[in-house]
């Protein structure tokens, strides 16, 4: 039931047409049950009696009853694709503007093939779904109902084989329906198993071609498709029974009819008019109850997948804007008191064990330590894109929570550890970080991130257009663009997640150097993998295991702490890596 009024919330400004389409259809319905009446009428009073004038007059009234249908069902129709397919539109823009809410939290739990999934095929079959309820599943019952009235009111006896077969069938139906929803429930599930595998393999395509793993990728497609198959074929094995269940019902009553119907008419109880009328009349009851079998069918099919969508729409972010929030950040200075944070709330496997730290407004601030260490999970919580489990993270001296998100976001820009472009131009991409900039702010940007000397050799210049993903420009150009776009936001604190790996060490120094000149007042916090991109920052942080090791300048933790002096001993033999054990190991053997 709660799914059921999440999804008819999303039919939106589409209620009128919704419900205009019952309206119509069901007048469309009335004028097709009075034509067998009058087919009735112009045998028995008009061919019978030999009296053409009545076959003509109840002629010239089926014609106006039979087009009066027509403009109804046309109607009907039209109404019906107008609301269905606006329903879709609602549904996809409900779940999509929901997803752009969602807290990094929420998104966690669902895989993008999932969320695509839901987008694309379990849209299509809720929409189908509703254009069958909003005609055909009033369209049906309702021939169903007023062809059993009129043939009862022909023959109330003969009507009862009618009322048999309704029996019948609605029991074989519901045996049918109970079995198949089962599998449909885990068909959907399936999908977004054979959606992530081709969403993996083409986004990773060059790593398969370099490791030649092509035919391993096939088989693990294959595999997906092929389990696909076999539900599918479980599930419309036994829909395919609703078809001879039908047939067994329609022919049982038209032999029934005919049986029965024939003893009438010899014995005077019914005129010939009539049993051809109950013919007429067994056929629309007949035909409703097919209907109402393909109904059965879609939606046993929609309902696992109303349920999917009903979870993405009714998903509440985890972090949300206080009632008054602040919209002014005062400073870049950042606290972290007694921070401790997991990616999921009480499993008792925490990220960040008590980090306490206090950052000035306008300090570099380098932070180093091994993978997994904690690092980007640090820096996450600086523009709240997760929530503390314990302690606070304050930036200009407020806490995060007490910040509207959009201004909190604005002010702490974050270049983060995965660069992403979009497709369009690189002036396009650069005006992600402020929609109104000017192209000469743009070029003043690229120039502090040391952009501009690849952009002036592209024949375009600043319009070269990036393809999706950024797949036509270096990992180095990449993260140049990144870093251009977010210094285009004027922020009061600027994130590096280990954002110049990919440039030379040349480079680096120079956009370090940018940085110092043009945004000294700037709280800036570099991630980095090399101790040359760190060790001129006012601090160094030293992380390990979701710990503060260390926390001061360059100088002082070669001298204080072993884990940062192995790894700069470790870069400077050339052992270069950065994690801890690494380090160690390469430092053994430099020795």
């Amino acid at each position: 039931m709660n799914t059921l009024k999440t999804l008819l919330r999303q039919i939106g400004s589409y209620w009128k047409p919704t419900l205009l389409i019952p309206l119509f259809t069901a007048l469309e319905v009335i004028l097709e049950v009075i034509l067998p009446f009058i087919t009735a009428a112009i045998i028995d009073e008009g061919i019978t009696a030999g009296d053409m004038e009545r076959v003509y007059f109840y002629g010239v009234i089926m014609l106006v009853v039979a087009f009066l249908s027509l403009v109804a069902g046309v109607l009907a129709g039209r109404y019906a694709a107008q609301a269905s397919a606006g329903f879709a539109c609602n549904l996809r823009d409900g779940m999509y503007a929901n997803i752009q809410n969602f807290a990094f939290s929420n998104i966690d739990k669902y895989s993008t093939a999932g969320l695509v999934t839901r987008m694309t095929t379990d849209v299509t079959n809720v929409q189908n779904a509703f254009q069958m309820l909003i005609r055909i599943a009033v369209r049906a019952p309702l021939m169903l109902v007023c062809s059993l009235a009129m043939a009862c009111f022909i023959n109330l006896r003969l009507s009862m084989v009618f009322l048999a077969a309704i029996v019948v069938l609605a029991v074989a139906l519901m045996l049918i329906m109970t079995r198949t929803t089962r599998i449909f429930d885990e068909v959907f599930q399936r999908y977004d198993d054979l959606n992530a595998s081709v969403q993996e393999n083409v986004t990773a395509i060059r790593v398969v071609k370099a490791f030649v793993r092509e035919d391993y990728e096939n088989q693990k497609f294959s595999k997906a498709a092929n389990t696909l198959y076999r539900l599918f074929v479980k599930a419309e094995g036994l829909l395919a029974l609703n078809n001879p269940v039908m047939m067994l019902v329609v022919y049982g009553c038209i032999i029934a009819l005919s049986w029965f119907g024939a003893h009438f008419v010899v014995a005077g109880d019914m005129t010939t008019g009539q049993l051809t009328s109950m013919f007429s009349y067994v056929m629309s009851i007949l035909m409703s109850l097919m209907m109402l079998s393909m109904i059965f069918v879609i939606l046993t099919m929609s309902v696992a997948s109303s349920r999917r969508i009903a979870q993405v729409l009714n998903e509440t972010s985890d972090l949300s804007n206080p009632a008054e929030p602040v919209y002014e950040i005062a400073d870049g200075s950042i606290d972290f008191d007694h921070v401790s944070f997991s990616y999921r709330e009480g499993s008792g496997e925490e990220t960040l064990h008590d980090i306490d730290l206090h950052i000035r407004s306008g300090e570099t601030i380098g932070i180093v330590g091994g993978t997994g260490c904690g690092k980007s999970s640090l820096v996450n919580l600086i523009s709240r894109l997760y929530d503390v489990d314990r302690g606070s993270v304050r930036v200009g001296g407020r806490d995060v929570r007490e910040y509207d998100m959009e201004s909190l976001r604005n002010q702490v820009s974050v270049v983060l550890q995965k660069n992403v472009l979009f497709s369009g131009t690189i002036l396009d991409n650069l005006r992600w970080g402020k929609e109104d900039a000017t192209e000469e702010e743009c070029r003043e940007v690229c120039r502090q991130a040391c952009a501009d000397e690849f952009i002036e050799r592209f024949p375009d210049g600043y319009n070269t257009w990036i393809e999706q993903g950024g797949s036509n420009v270096s990992g180095g150009q990449k993260q140049r663009l990144c870093i251009a776009r977010a210094l285009l936001k004027h922020p009061k604190v600027l994130i590096l997640d280990d954002s110049t790996s990919a440039v030379d060490t040349a480079t680096d120094a120079r956009i370090r150097q940018a940085f110092a000149a043009h945004i000294p007042g700037t709280t800036k916090l570099i991630i980095a993998q090399r101790i040359s991109s760190v060790q001129d920052a006012d601090r160094i942080l030293v992380l390990e295991d979701g710990r503060v090791s260390g926390f001061d300048t360059h100088e002082r933790l070669l001298e204080t702490n072993q884990i940062y002096r192995e790894i700069y001993e470790a870069q400077s033999q050339g052992g270069g890596d950065f994690d801890h054990a690494e380090a160690q190991a390469a430092g053994k053997e430099g020795a």
